[in-house]
């Protein structure tokens, strides 16, 4: 009978470790997929798999076409959920980022530093020469490459050319968030210190890395890039990794947290170029007015964002290990904007009707 007993633990001492390696294996599905850098193929996972409400998909597509929406993707765990192109537009159509990519100059500038070609908290001026503004010399001195990054120069932010008689004298340096085009002297940053033009840069050390498309429009008013939105979609795969890419870190994580952080304390929705949810709040272009709250209220809380004119998103949502893409034309064609607007809480509401 002592015998049979021992028999009995022993045998249920090995049912019960082989649960718990069944619950604590994790299923393909669970583990984190990059696409090939060099192949058109990704990985999908259904939305039954994942347990989503499918009876909301229609709405939210609905919802999609009715603001003018060309293309959306919904990444989980890098596989893609859903994939939708409207109104003419196709996987290989190429649409403009808008202020969505400053994200990728912010993570080009964090680069340049991690090789020793620049620091942040140096003056702009050491990169760019003396006088590269129309302020008093001693306030442009004032001007580091992170209040570049941060949006708190202190220029005047009503003038959209990027034009030395353009940039004026509004406050010193880190006491006043604009939000303003200043940000392209940062590709000007990267040239001079890597020697290089900047496209020349950013495709050798950010987008040849993972795989992107795209290209750069430099102009006086607007520096814009361009590409599909699945190069859209991969970018926002490195961003949820902190900007590791497989086995790559491309960018530190030390520099990649510190821009997904509050940068300064005026505007505690903005990091480097990014857009931060969750946080008491939050500024938005073109006024200094404060707004209480969340940025996207119906958004998951630790989501950061690249938002660009006329609604292009990037949305990272870390705890729900989930990337969003929304590229079109403006959703309210009579109200542009320039990044945070009432489309966004709006479409994260078809969102969570969705993946809730």
């Amino acid at each position: 009978m002592r015998n049979l007993i021992c028999i009995f633990v022993f045998l249920s001492s090995i049912v019960s470790c082989s649960k718990n390696d069944v619950e604590i294996q994790p299923t393909p599905t669970e583990s984190m997929y990059f696409p090939s850098n060099t192949s058109s193929t990704w990985e999908t996972q259904s939305l039954s798999s994942l347990g989503w409400n499918q009876n909301a998909v229609q709405p939210l597509k609905d919802f999609l076409i009715q603001k003018h929406t060309k293309s959306f993707i919904i990444l989980v765990n890098g596989r893609i959920v859903m994939e939708e192109y409207f109104n003419g537009h196709t996987a290989t159509n190429t649409w403009e980022w808008n202020s969505a990519g400053k994200t990728l100059v912010a993570t080009t500038i964090g680069i340049a530093q991690q090789e020793g070609l620049l620091n942040i908290n140096q003056k702009a001026s050491d990169y760019l020469g003396t006088e590269w503004t129309s302020m008093p010399l001693r306030k442009e001195n004032l001007i580091t490459v992170r209040h570049l990054l941060t949006m708190t120069t202190g220029n005047d932010d009503t003038k959209q050319y990027v034009i030395k008689p353009n940039l004026t004298y509004v406050a010193d340096a880190g006491t006043r968030w604009a939000y303003s085009n200043i940000f392209q002297k940062l590709t000007d940053v990267v040239a001079n210190a890597s020697n290089k033009p900047f496209e020349t840069y950013f495709n050798e050390k950010l987008k040849s890395k993972i795989g992107m498309d795209g290209y750069w429009n430099f102009g006086a008013i607007f520096t814009i890039y361009h590409s599909t939105a699945r190069s859209m979609a991969r970018f926002g795969l490195l961003a949820l990794n902190k900007g590791k890419w497989n086995n790559e870190q491309i960018i530190g994580e030390s520099f990649f947290n510190e821009s997904i952080s509050t940068s300064q304390n005026i505007n505690p929705s903005y990091g480097y170029l990014w857009w931060l949810n969750g946080k008491t709040s939050y500024m938005i272009p073109g006024e200094q007015t404060v707004y209480q709250g969340y940025l996207v209220p119906n958004a998951p809380i630790d989501m950061y964002a690249a938002m660009g004119a006329n609604d292009q998103r990037i949305y990272v949502a870390p705890s729900k290990k989930m990337i969003v893409i929304r590229m079109g034309d403006a959703s309210d064609p009579a109200n542009p904007n320039f990044a945070v607007s009432g489309f966004d809480n709006a479409l994260w509401e078809k969102i969570n009707a969705v993946i809730n």
